[in-house]
């Protein structure tokens, strides 16, 4: 693992802690709440209702950065479209 991954990796897992916790502990400490409730569990706790709620989690986290990562290729400017905007590239011969 490159150093890059390794750090993309903490920032994103720090950043979902960062994101969950901060919340809660300024809740904690006005006094609004006492614990950790859980909003979103499965109803029940078998096998099936467990793995149909991680593939349902994972399904939505994989489409959303497949949505996000082609919007971003969509969005993102061929390098020929710059260079014949700027005037560069190949002149016709004379």
């Amino acid at each position: 693992m490159s150093m890059e991954f390794l750090v993309r990796f903490f920032g994103l897992l720090l950043g979902i802690l960062a994101r969950t916790l901060l919340p809660w502990l300024r809740k904690v400490k006005e006094g609004t709440i006492r614990g950790f409730g859980r909003r979103a569990g499965a109803a029940g706790r078998t096998f099936e209702e467990l793995f149909k709620l991680f593939t349902l989690a994972f399904g939505f986290g994989f489409g959303w950065n497949a949505l996000v990562l082609e919007g971003g290729a969509w969005a993102e400017i061929p390098k020929g479209v710059e260079a014949a905007a700027n005037g560069e590239g190949q002149t016709p011969a004379r």
